[in-house]
């Protein structure tokens, strides 16, 4: 069993002060977090006020990218051409980079949101794109899945790839994420949660949403800030890999 793990969440999603509230009951427990910067949620605010939170509980900062898709939370790519997209990205890293630094943060990773994520997961052409935003952002760290495309073209450029596993999403037996529009992609049971998490930090492994044991090494759980329950979601979890021995850590 490994002695430490890297819990990161996905936060300035939700809006208004219950949005912040919920990322601040989440930034108390996760050790890495990914900020919304405009493409599919988040603005200049939701953005300033979560790097000051995660700031003051010395949480790694990342920028959370997405298609430019505001109508349906990133899930659509609407035809961006690789040039619009690239621009796009490029301005919501640097609208975080720019807020960031205005109050001494450092923005160390990009981890890409929603169907960006999942489409650069298997096309090498997008992951290149991806990859081609870390250096030209200077953010030279990238959030994604083990054994992808991601990875593959993150770790020729020479970037550091940090694999990623989910606690609240299931998997398909070829280790891809189950499409949200499938019923049951999201595990909202806690208790289902912590045993998918103690497989993949104990044994590396997962089931398949078809009974599949799958290999999914990876080096940090996310937990999705906007999952209904999801902050307590993410205390009892917390408090789980303590019991058994696990720090947490970025």
């Amino acid at each position: 069993m490994r002695q430490s793990i890297c819990l990161n969440a996905d936060v300035g999603e939700l809006p208004g002060e219950e949005g912040r509230a919920l990322d601040r009951a989440i930034l108390d427990v996760v050790s890495r977090c990914s900020i919304a910067c405009g493409g599919h949620a988040g603005d200049e605010a939701s953005m300033s006020a979560t790097v000051e939170a995660a700031q003051q509980r010395s949480v790694v900062i990342g920028a959370h990218p997405s298609y430019p898709d505001r109508e349906t939370f990133g899930r659509a790519r609407n035809n961006v051409t690789p040039a619009e997209l690239i621009m796009s990205l490029l301005q919501q890293v640097q609208d975080l980079l720019r807020i960031a630094d205005a109050q001494g943060a450092v923005v160390r990773h990009i981890k890409p949101h929603g169907s960006l994520y999942n489409d650069a997961a298997r096309d090498p052409e997008l992951a290149e794109l991806v990859v081609s935003l870390c250096q030209r952002t200077g953010v030279l760290s990238l959030l994604g899945p083990p054994s992808s495309a991601l990875q593959e073209r993150a770790q020729d450029a020479g970037l550091h790839f940090v694999a990623e596993g989910f606690a609240d999403r299931t998997y398909e037996a070829d280790g891809s994420l189950t499409p949200r529009s499938v019923e049951g992609a999201v595990i909202h049971d806690t208790a289902r949660q912590l045993e998918q998490v103690m497989h993949l930090v104990s044994d590396g492994q997962v089931m398949s949403r078809v009974g599949e044991i799958i290999d999914v090494k990876v080096e940090t759980i996310c937990l999705h800030g906007d999952t209904p329950g999801a902050a307590e979601a993410a205390a009892t979890l917390r408090a789980a890999l303590g019991a058994r021995g696990i720090q947490v850590h970025a």
